[in-house]
């Protein structure tokens, strides 16, 4: 059974950093893209970040560019999201996707397979 399991979320203040982690379990995604999207409430799911299979093609939302990283460890089976300069408005559930048709990408629909999310709260 694929498995994708994101950790690493909390309650940090604004300016502060967090690292997200999403373990994939049950095949390997080390020829797949990844992404990471978030939500919250009063906002459909949005893109924040997509990298491809070896890590050397990255795409970032507008709103996260030069604040936020994605990465990726094959070996481990897991990627990552450092995120830096976090901002009120960060505040959502993240959500990591694998596995896209459409290589690395910001469309959501296209990713075969998500993981049940990690909230990240940003106090003012």
């Amino acid at each position: 059974q694929v498995q994708l399991v994101e950790s690493g979320g909390g309650l940090v203040q604004a300016g502060g950093s967090l690292r997200l982690s999403c373990a994939a379990s049950g095949r390997t995604f080390s020829s797949s893209p990844m992404g990471w999207f978030r939500q919250t409430p009063e906002k459909e799911r949005e893109f924040v970040a997509a990298i491809n299979w070896s890590g050397r093609t990255t795409k970032y939302a507008d709103s996260v560019k030069g604040r936020f990283t994605i990465s990726r460890d094959n070996a481990k089976s897991t990627v990552y999201l450092q995120m830096n300069s976090l901002k009120p408005e960060d505040t959502a559930v993240y959500y990591c996707a694998a596995d896209s048709a459409a290589g690395t990408t910001d469309y959501a629909p296209s990713y075969y397979y998500w993981g049940q999310g990690t909230q990240v709260t940003v106090s003012s």
